[in-house]
Parts: structure tokens; C-alpha cells; sequence
């Protein structure tokens, strides 16, 4: 049962298995009442509770990772895995993903490029990562959907929000950033070092802790709400408890903190210097993992309380613990001002509290516990044993964790240069690695290395590390058979990924006599009894601009050409030169368009931002032709096409060149070439394009959107993971600004034509809340294409 109020944390049980420190915990979905725990020693252990006494039991010792494990999270139940599944991440950059009944993983998630130290799961299936390498990845099943880039420094922290499509990331560049369809929204300032973790407190709320030793309460809309200061050192993790607003911390002050209405309430001392995490258990108990390898457990409740001799045990161990006063967790201790025993004698004012005392020249640490009304001893104030650092993992430089970081002074008047260390690697090449970062005589290798090795005697770790990490890259030796085996796409082709044909595919486009374009909007008469079929996706070719006055185009050229710059001035014969262009293209004369007449073109797109729009004009129309795709678009030019093309594309240019940039890049995809490399170049051009959606103008929306379009009918060809999650994302995001419903519509289209024959599309669509954002389409009355349209997309959703 849950206590009631005032009541105080014991006890419940010490759990010994993990070899190392425990570096991650997180509550089990299965069996109930249990947890699962992951440790340095490699492994990830499920624990179950004990049902005739208050401990737990060991269900199962998973290992798939070939260096420290760091984190772990609970993949919800699906229909596949109706008991969940377990995620695990680790300093050899991978994730596993393991059922609850199997010690070997299921599949290893592999991509990020350092440690993977945070891990989140949302609905649907996606799972979120944080790494050092500075990125955080959205996964689904066995792929990787997104990166999500921005932070400058490792990602400690991540976590999915409960509105859809809603991420957190914290990171060692002292911000938190809010992402939603993998964009960033917002950034969070305010923690003056690495935020270290994040727990959700509502929609509208989250909590974040961090090395500055406060925790920090926030709104999503950016406001700090309020600063909690307790712990005198980093804090690692926090967990809020079930139902309410009150939170749990531990940190690097060998302390776990309970926070109720605000403040702290109880402050419990652990006999380990880096207490790394905790849980918070359905039935309020806190589980908390340390740098000792034990796993504690704490209730409220009485009947699961700890024996007296089990309490008196840990009371033991902690007042044998000897506490550095280098760390200043009990702050500056001079040992010469302190009372004696007697001072024990009067009670303490707080729970929690700390006072020092000299007993025969030693001296002691002690904490008040108020529901007690006693001082229990936590601890021996040693002096300065050289250990500051025999903690693992302990310190940070530049936001990664080493076991070590030297100071070097290579001669007496130079800089003196930071060498971070860790005990699995090789003191020889950490050494040659250091001379060539910073530039240094090779000569000092042996000087190094045995400086090293002198200073970290008798540090070593478990001697199977040698065989199973690369002191490079941390990577774990190849181990065949190991990878997910999902990497080759059935039928596609690596290059030009297009898919193959599959017969039967396609959906029903037969469309209805007296049919209906939807594009144009020709719309044929239908009786109402008839059954609305979909004739709108999935759609098999790229819509292009097609629209043309060449008249109108070559007089505005002319114009603009009278007042140009001498260096940009076309000649009569140039003008010719277009004017015969134009027709070629536009399907006025059987001409092909000539080597020369190009060259005249790229002369023209190349004129001053003010004046350039007819010249714009005038390649949108050309690039459909098959010559004109291939010369633009092929290996040679194909690199200053884009650059031209992504430079007006600023959307603090002008809106008439980004609108005439969107429709080219529109009708590149009609020819091969274009099409790969409008796919080539998918990221950048996409990540470009969308910046166009702030003008708020109608023309450009529509563009943006066919755009989507073109890249949404070449993602149906072929199985790219990632390209259609960019694809869902923009559509998210384009949706939230466009007003005009040919846009809405054209973007529904998208939306259909990706999620069409795909489930993993499907589950990434509901997982970006795309679903909540279209339903209100389904009510349009005019154009009924857009309802109609919606709909549809509705269904698969």
C-alpha cells in the first residue's frame, strides 16, 4: 500500500549481481512489479519481485553489448511482443533490443557514431535516442527514421512527450531542445552546465537535472518555473513518482533525494561516491544503482520494510564508507575548527542535514534523520588518498565521460594540453593519439605512455575488454551474423533507387468514366450514388508547373534586360537564341534544344536577384525537356544547378525567385536524371525548401507542397526509410502554416502516396500525430477533393 503523508523511506532490500556499476534502471512491464537494471559489467539483469519475502530475484542476465551498457528503456506491448520489449544502450555505440524471455537480443540497432546514453519509447513503436556523438535518432522497429541535429555537444538526456510528435533533448551544451516532427521548436537555457536528465511531469510540463547540482522545472512554451537546489554535486538522474508532481534525484554527492510539494524531504546517503540512477516503481518504491554494483531499493511502506539486522547492516556499511572531502559534498572541511563527540548531542534542525565531527583525530560524517530524531553516521572524512578519480567514468571532458583526464605540461613556459584516459584503453596509442591532436613531438611517446601507466596503476578492467573493443572507435570486433539483416531492400537498386516493378501494386487508379483530374480539377459530373473510389493516391508520376506565355516571359526579359548591368547585358542575338529555347520547350517547334542555347540560359539564371525571374522562368519550363533535364541535371553541371537552384530558395530573398526555384526543382522529376538527382540531394534540398513556408505566400505553399509530392511518388518506388520520414516530417510541419486547401490537398496527396503498401510509414505517421492534424480536412465541403482526399489518408491511418 502507499503510505501516507510525512512518512519516510527505508530500506527494502540490497540486490548484489551487477560486477560493475550500475548505470541504468528503469520499471518493467513485465513481470509486474519488476525492473530491469544495466551496469558497466556489459550486462542488462530483470528483476522480479520475490514473492514470499521483500526482495527481488534475477529472472535473466542479457549480454549483447561488447562494452559498458548505459541505459535501458521499456518498449511499450505491441500485437508482435504483447509483454513489451527491453532496449539497451552502450559505449559500443549500438543498441540492443531484447524480449523479456531471451538473453541474446532480437536485433542490434546500429548507426549513431559514440556512446548511446539515453534511450526514450513513444507510442507506436518509436524509440528515441541520445548520444555523445551529438545526435539524437528516431527509430522504428528495426530502422532509423531521423536524426534529429542541432546540439553542439553530447545528448545525455531524451525523452518522447505524450502529445504526439513531441521529443526532449538535453544535452552537455548546457541546452534542452524541444523537437516536434523532428525540427526544432524550441531551446531551453538556463542550467549552467551538462543536462544530465529529463522526466515529464504532464503535456505541459518537464522536469531537468544537470552538473550544476540543480533541477530545473519547465513549460513546454519555455518558461523556467522553478529551481530546486539540494545536491552539492553533478546530479545524474531523476524519476517522478506515479500520479503526482513529486520527483526523486541522485547525483555524484553519494546521496538519493525525495522531493514532495517542492522540497526536499529526505535526503538518503548511499556507501558509494556516484550514485548514477534511479526508478520509481508502480507501488512508489525507488530503485536507485550506484558506482558499488548494488542495486537498493526503498519503500515507505512497512511491510516492506528491511529487517532491523538488514538496516543495521547498511547503517554499518555507510558509516564504514570513506567519504574524499576533495569532492566538497559536505562543503570546505578544516579539520582543525572541529567540535567532538558532544556535539552530537544536539538535534538537528532538517532532515538530511550534515555534521562533522573529530573523534581522536578522525574525522566523521554524520546525517540527521529526522522520523529517527537521531544522527546516523554516513561516513570517514579521509584525507586526500590520490583517489579523486577511482570512480568510474567520472569525469567530463568536453561533455564525454573518462575514467581520467591528466594535465600535461609538456615544457615549462607552453600551454599545458587535457588528456582524457580510460582504463580499457591502451596507454600506447591513447599516448600517440594525444601527440597528434595537439600537434606535439612524437619524441614524448615513451614519456607519455609511462605517465599514464604510472598514474593509473593497478587500474585495469575485466581483461576480456582487450579482445572485444577497439580503442579507436570503441567499436566491438566484427562479429558475423551479428547485424539486423535488414539492410538490403528487396528490389531496389543502391543508385538510382528506383524500386522494381511489382506487379499488382499499384492500387485500383482506374479512373471513373467522365474522370476527374484532380490536379487540374477538372471535375467530372458524379451521381451521388456512386461510390467515391480513390483516384488520388498512391500517385505513380511527378505533377509538374507546365503553365507558359512565352510572350509575356521574353518581354519581361527584354525589359529587364534594357536596364542591366553592362557585365549582365544579353545581346539581340542572345535573345533570339532564348526566344528559340522557348519554343523548343514548350512544344512549339520539333527542335532540340542546342549546346548553345544552354549556355545562353545559365549566362541569364546567373543575373543579379532583382532582375533574374524571367530567366527562372524560363528554365522551369525548359528543364522538362528531356535534353535540357539531362544537360542541367547529369554528372557534369549537376553540382552549380543545385547550389544556383538552393540559393534562391532564402527565404529572405525574393519570393517571386523562391516561387520560380520550387516549380524548377518541381519539373525536374520528370526525366530520369533530374529524378536521381533531385534524390541525390533529397536532404539538402528538402531541408532548404521548407524554410520557404515563413512568407505565409499562397503560390509558394502550393509549390512547397507539389514538391512534397514529387519526392512522396519516388519514395513509393523505392523502400528509403529515412527519405519518407523527412518527407512526413515536412508535410507535419508545412501543414501547420498553409492556409490555401490546393496546398492542404497536394500535401494530403503525399501524405497517401508514402503511407501507401507500407506499415512502418503508417506507424511513423501516427507517431508524428500527422492523423490529429488532418481530420479537420475531412469536413471541407469545396473543392470536395480535399475531404475526399482526406478521407482516404484517414482510413490507413
Amino acid at each position: 500500500a502507499m503510505a501516507g503523508e510525512g512518512s519516510t523511506f527505508r530500506l527494502r532490500c540490497s540486490l548484489l549481481g551487477h560486477g560493475q556499476d550500475v548505470r541504468g534502471l528503469t520499471r518493467g512491464l513485465f513481470p509486474e512489479g519488476g525492473f530491469v537494471s544495466v551496469s558497466r559489467d556489459r550486462t542488462a539483469r530483470l528483476w522480479a519481485p520475490d514473492g514470499l519475502n521483500r526482495g527481488f530475484t534475477e529472472m535473466h542476465c542479457m549480454s549483447g553489448h561488447s562494452n559498458f551498457v548505459s541505459c535501458v528503456c521499456i518498449i511499450p506491448p505491441s500485437d508482435l511482443y504483447p509483454r513489451g520489449l527491453i532496449a539497451t544502450g552502450g559505449n559500443d555505440h549500438n543498441i540492443c533490443i531484447f524480449t523479456v524471455d531471451n538473453t541474446a537480443p532480437l536485433y542490434v540497432l546500429k548507426g549513431h557514431k559514440n556512446t548511446v546514453c539515453s534511450l526514450s519509447s513513444g507510442k507506436f513503436g518509436t524509440l528515441l535516442s541520445g548520444s555523445w556523438d551529438t545526435t539524437a535518432k528516431v527509430w522504428l522497429n528495426d530502422r532509423c527514421m531521423m536524426t534529429l541535429q542541432g546540439h553542439t555537444a553530447a545528448i545525455w538526456a531524451v525523452k518522447i512527450l505524450p502529445e504526439q510528435g513531441l521529443m526532449l533533448t538535453g544535452s552537455a551544451d548546457k541546452t534542452i531542445k524541444l523537437w516536434k516532427a523532428g525540427r526544432c521548436e524550441r531551446t531551453f537555457t538556463g542550467h549552467e552546465d551538462c543536462v544530465r536528465g529529463l522526466a515529464i511531469l504532464s503535456e505541459m510540463e518537464f522536469l531537468s537535472c544537470a552538473n550544476d547540482a540543480s533541477v530545473r522545472r519547465w513549460q513546454i512554451s519555455g518558461e523556467c518555473l522553478q529551481v530546486y537546489y539540494g545536491h552539492t554535486n553533478y546530479i545524474y538522474s531523476i524519476s517522478v513518482f506515479p500520479q503526482c508532481k513529486d520527483f526523486v534525484t541522485t547525483g555524484e554527492d553519494r546521496s538519493l533525494r525525495i522531493w514532495k510539494q517542492g522540497e526536499c524531504a529526505q535526503t538518503i546517503r548511499l556507501p558509494a561516491q556516484s550514485v548514477w540512477c534511479c526508478c520509481v516503481l508502480d507501488n512508489g518504491d525507488i530503485v536507485v544503482g550506484a558506482s558499488d554494483g548494488i542495486i537498493r531499493v526503498f519503500t515507505e511502506s512497512l511491510e516492506r520494510t528491511a529487517s532491523a539486522e538488514e538496516i543495521q547492516a547498511f547503517e554499518n556499511e555507510l558509516a564504514q564508507a570513506s567519504i574524499d572531502p576533495k569532492t566538497g559534498d559536505l562543503g570546505d572541511i578544516n579539520a582543525d575548527d572541529l567540535p567532538g563527540r558532544e556535539h552530537l548531542k544536539d538535534p538537528g534542525t532538517r532532515d538530511g542535514q550534515t555534521r562533522l565531527i573529530k573523534d581522536n583525530g578522525k574525522v566523521e560524517a554524520y546525517q540527521w534523520s529526522v522520523s529517527e530524531g537521531r544522527w546516523i553516521k554516513i561516513g570517514d572524512v579521509v584525507g586526500s588518498s590520490g583517489a579523486t578519480q577511482q570512480t568510474s567514468g567520472k569525469v567530463l571532458f568536453e561533455g564525454k565521460e573518462y575514467d581520467y583526464v591528466f594535465t600535461i605540461d609538456v615544457n615549462e613556459n607552453g600551454p599545458s594540453y587535457k588528456l582524457p584516459y580510460n582504463i580499457t584503453d591502451d596507454p600506447w596509442l591513447t599516448a600517440y593519439n594525444f601527440l597528434q591532436k595537439n600537434d606535439l613531438n612524437p619524441m614524448f611517446l615513451d614519456q607519455v605512455a609511462k605517465f599514464i601507466m604510472d598514474n593509473t596503476k593497478g587500474q585495469t578492467l575485466l581483461s576480456t575488454s582487450n579482445q572485444f573493443s577497439d580503442p579507436f572507435t570503441g567499436a566491438g570486433r566484427y562479429v558475423p551474423g551479428s547485424s539486423s539483416g535488414s539492410s538490403t531492400i528487396p528490389g531496389a537498386d543502391p543508385f538510382t533507387g528506383a524500386g522494381r516493378y511489382v506487379p499488382g501494386s499499384a492500387s485500383n487508379a482506374v479512373t471513373p468514366v467522365g474522370g476527374v483530374d484532380p490536379f487540374t480539377g477538372m471535375s467530372a459530373y458524379q451521381s451521388a450514388a456512386a461510390k467515391v473510389e480513390n483516384i488520388y493516391f498512391p500517385k505513380k508520376d511527378a505533377v509538374t508547373f507546365d503553365q507558359a506565355n512565352p510572350t509575356q516571359i521574353l518581354g519581361k526579359l527584354k525589359e529587364l534586360n534594357g536596364s542591366a548591368a553592362e557585365e549582365h547585358k544579353l545581346t539581340e542575338d542572345d535573345l533570339v537564341i532564348l526566344e528559340k529555347l522557348l519554343s523548343a520547350t514548350c512544344n512549339t517547334s520539333a527542335e532540340t534544344p542546342t549546346a548553345q542555347q544552354l549556355q545562353t540560359l545559365w549566362r541569364a539564371v546567373n543575373w543579379p536577384e532583382d532582375i533574374v525571374f524571367p530567366a527562372l522562368d524560363i528554365l522551369r519550363l525548359s528543364v522538362r525537356h528531356p535534353t535540357v533535364n539531362e544537360n542541367f541535371c547529369g554528372e557534369k553541371e549537376h553540382v552549380q544547378f543545385i547550389i544556383l537552384l538552393l540559393k534562391f530558395l532564402n527565404p529572405k530573398g525574393k519570393q517571386a525567385n523562391q516561387l520560380l526555384a520550387l516549380r524548377a526543382l518541381c519539373n525536374c522529376f520528370v526525366s530520369h536524371a533530374g529524378q536521381k538527382l533531385m534524390m541525390e540531394q533529397r536532404d539538402e534540398i528538402m531541408t532548404q525548401a521548407i524554410e520557404t513556408k515563413s512568407g505565409n505566400n499562397k503560390n509558394i505553399h502550393i509549390a512547397l507542397a507539389t514538391l512534397t509530392l514529387n519526392y512522396a511518388v519516388c519514395l513509393h518506388k523505392v523502400n528509403n526509410v529515412e527519405g519518407k520520414a523527412q518527407c512526413l516530417s515536412v508535410i507535419s510541419t508545412v501543414m501547420e502554416v498553409v492556409q490555401d486547401l490546393e496546398a492542404i490537398f497536394r500535401l494530403l496527396v503525399a501524405l497517401g502516396t508514402l503511407i501507401s503498401d507500407d506499415t512502418n510509414a503508417v506507424q511513423l505517421a501516427k507517431s508524428l500525430g500527422v492523423d490529429s492534424q488532418i481530420k479537420k480536412y475531412a469536413s471541407v465541403s469545396e473543392p470536395a477533393k480535399v475531404k475526399e482526399c482526406c478521407r482516404f489518408v484517414l482510413s490507413l491511418l
